[in-house]
């Protein structure tokens, strides 16, 4: 695989690893399904961008099934070797599935594998006058993972378990906000 094709499969393992649940409905194939907001179409067509870009010769589907969200989908066998946790096997929690090691080896593939993970499970908000970004998942280790990668390209982010039950981790970057927003692209719409 090139380096192109490896930055974009970052942001797809990215990505996979926020919104994303795999399953093998038909016994044959496995499906990657993405879960996506329909108040962000910018972001469907990127996934579905991406998704084609990486499986040209693979049908990806774009399904509304609900007013809010829809489902962008595909299928490939590749995804077993591609995705840090596997069909049949529980959740993303349960299997405790984390970024890849080989995303470590390139800031290039940080940045993307980043920038999948904060569209689908992070925030961009306000507080008390402040521009921070948010990310927040239920799995320890990936949390660490973000924590780290955030480090990695040069920031310094706060990491807080937020005691709820089940408890859920929250990775901040609070200074230099702006300056990360735009080194990730970090723009839904």
């Amino acid at each position: 695989m090139n380096l192109a094709a490896r930055k974009n499969l970052a942001y797809v393992v990215g990505i996979a690893l926020g919104d994303g649940n795999l399953s093998n409905p038909n016994g044959r194939a496995i499906r990657l399904r993405i879960t996506c907001d329909n108040k962000y179409p910018r972001l469907q067509r990127e996934i579905v961008a991406s998704l084609r870009k990486m499986l040209p010769n693979n049908r990806v589907s774009t399904i509304h099934r609900h007013q809010r969200f829809c489902d962008v989908s595909v299928y490939s066998n590749k995804f077993a070797e591609w995705l840090p946790w596997k069909v049949g096997s529980g959740s993303k929690v349960e299997q405790r599935a984390r970024v890849p090691k080989w995303i470590f080896s390139r800031q290039m593939f940080v940045r993307e594998c980043l920038r999948g993970l904060l569209q689908t499970d992070g925030s961009i908000y306000q507080d008390r006058g402040y521009l921070m970004v948010n990310f927040t998942n239920k799995t320890f280790e990936l949390a660490k993972d973000v924590e780290k990668m955030v480090i990695l390209l040069g920031y310094n982010p706060t990491f807080h378990p937020i005691r709820r039950d089940p408890v859920k981790y929250t990775v901040r970057i609070a200074r230099e906000s702006e300056s990360f927003i735009t080194k990730l692209q970090l723009a839904k719409d």
